[in-house]
């Protein structure tokens, strides 16, 4: 979907408010409610917020990080509880309004065919955590795969910027700033070597199945829950 002005107006108000509350004097309050709601329908993600109270009290940053993760998978678990049980009434509707509705079935396709595996990766990607947790509930994971894997997830996306505060302080902002999404990526890439090796292993399988999920549309997945 493509943001409108308006859209990019309403999304701006949302991240402004959001920076506004790490200098509330609940900040940590705050943190717990963004992460919470971030993982199942609120478009701004922690991370900014958990980035400017570090950088404010690096003493703290890990507790921060554990604040954002607990949140966060607890927020995981609405949004699995949405798509498990109000998909049809709530989860299109979300979707919709967060412009996910095009990745769903991709997603949809990929949890069946990987389960677990792609949430651990989205730890290092820009994946949406909502968009997951929801697809998770529609297609009936095993909640307890889904817990394990969201709390590994979480804490790396996490823990790592909050152990980075809490070594170095103040001036790792400026190293967060410019080498982070580097060493995600490092991290992701060595993953995604990983499902190759795999996949090199086991023959074309799974090369078929990603073309499969690739262009998965909602009329394929329709609601054949595993």
């Amino acid at each position: 979907m493509t943001a409108t002005p308006r859209n990019k107006s309403m999304i701006q108000n949302l991240y402004n408010w959001t920076m506004e509350k790490s200098a509330h004097p609940h900040a940590e309050y705050w943190l717990a409610l963004v992460s919470f709601i971030e993982a199942s329908f609120f478009p701004i993600p922690p991370h900014p917020m958990l980035g400017l109270m570090c950088l404010a009290n690096p003493k703290k940053a890990v507790r921060y990080a554990i604040i954002c993760t607990f949140a966060s998978v607890a927020g995981g678990m609405l949004g699995y509880l949405i798509g498990f049980f109000l998909y049809e009434s709530v989860g299109l509707a979300l979707l919709g309004a967060l412009g996910l509705t095009d990745a769903f079935p991709p997603a949809a396709c990929y949890l069946r065919e990987y389960g677990a595996e792609i949430i651990l990766i989205k730890g290092a990607t820009p994946i949406p955590f909502k968009l997951l947790t929801i697809t998770a509930g529609f297609i009936h994971m095993s909640f307890w795969t889904f817990l394990w894997a969201s709390l590994a997830s979480r804490a790396f996306s996490f823990l790592l910027v909050g152990i980075l505060f809490r070594l170095f302080g103040a001036p790792i902002k400026a190293f967060i700033d410019k080498y982070l999404i580097w060493v995600t990526g490092a991290f992701l890439v060595a993953v995604v070597a990983g499902f190759l090796a795999i996949g090199a292993l086991s023959g074309e399988g799974q090369s078929k199945e990603a073309d499969k999920c690739s262009g998965a549309t909602l009329e394929s997945i329709g609601l054949d829950r595993k």
